[in-house]
């Protein structure tokens, strides 16, 4: 057995691949294919995709299997979530300037009040495999999922090749299968922002495990500023306005990136009680979570399976 590792740029950031085999049974160019096929589906930033088309239509279209899959994904998500993982905020996204298009200036109550008409997954509608949308104003951004999925897509394609070791990562989400070959688990690190009132990113942890997916939702990385005002990427959908509340980052455990990254976004929406009893009462599911002190500390709590997974604590501060 030996490790292949295979790097790349895809979906507008960064991916890694390290998996064993006899043989090079995975190519740099096979991913590449794989990866495309979907950002043909699901980018906001290449004009003729499928969900461009979508935004741009009066009433629905069509889908392939690949947007229909993380559709229907995210219709349960929000159910589950009671509307905090909302994928028609695509308006807000692009108002905030988190969108394909620069802003100027953040948008004042006027406009968000404009907008939220257009905001609010009961008025798309899955029937078979067609989404239709109440309002042509309607539009969607799978940004919060997708990266999840094509980490899954590119997992279940090393697993139909015959390998059964493998670390997927695309954007910092990851999918997992071990043991490595010498029976030892596979090990990857948890990030997140440093202790103190800084919120610059760190290597928090290291865990260990041998199935399932790990992905992080942060405000620490994803913002912009306008002069001294700073917003997060996180719009609340009931609201049109950012996220601003105690937690900074959550990382989240599930047995596949599909899930772990559609709810990582929801439970960011949550202050830290009910985050951890949201992630409790939800089988095979863990959590990481980062947030802010009153007094604008930086701390950090987990539940209890997450804690089972660490095998490195690089902090000197005790857990709570």
């Amino acid at each position: 057995m030996r490790e292949f590792n295979i790097h790349g740029y895809a979906q507008g950031t960064d991916y890694s691949i390290k998996y064993f085999a006899v043989d090079s049974l995975v190519t740099k160019s096979s991913v590449d294919s794989i990866l495309a096929v979907i950002d043909a589906s699901m980018s906001l930033y290449k004009p003729s995709t499928l969900i461009n088309r979508f935004n741009a239509s009066a009433h629905g279209l069509r889908l392939d299997p690949h947007m229909l899959k993380v559709l229907q994904k995210s219709f349960a998500i929000y159910e589950d979530t009671q509307g905090k993982f909302d994928v028609t905020v695509a308006p807000l996204v692009q108002a905030w300037g988190f969108g394909a298009k620069p802003i100027l200036e953040f948008p004042d109550a006027a406009l968000i009040k404009s907008i939220l008409p257009c905001v609010g997954m009961p008025k798309i509608h899955l029937k078979g495999d067609s989404l239709y949308k109440d309002e042509p104003c309607l539009q969607v951004d799978l940004n919060g999922i997708a990266q999840g999925y094509s980490v899954d897509v590119v997992a279940d394609y090393l697993l139909a090749m015959g390998i059964t070791a493998f670390v997927v990562e695309i954007g910092g989400e990851l999918r997992i299968k071990g043991p490595k070959p010498d029976g030892s688990a596979m090990r990857i690190g948890v990030e997140g922002p440093a202790l103190g009132a800084g919120d610059e990113p760190v290597i928090r942890n290291v865990i260990q495990l041998n199935d399932g997916a790990v992905t992080t939702s942060g405000n620490y990385r994803k913002f912009v500023e306008r002069g001294k005002k700073k917003v997060s990427h996180l719009i609340n959908p009931k609201t049109g306005y950012p996220l601003d509340n105690e937690l900074i980052s959550v990382t989240l455990y599930a047995k596949d990136a599909l899930t772990a990254d559609g709810y990582d976004n929801a439970v960011m929406a949550m202050d830290v009680e009910e985050a951890l009893r949201f992630v409790h009462a939800r089988k095979g599911m863990e959590a990481y979570l980062v947030y802010h002190r009153k007094n604008g500390m930086v701390a950090d709590t987990m539940t209890r399976g997450f804690r089972k997974m660490i095998i490195t604590d690089v902090k000197n501060n005790p857990h709570e």
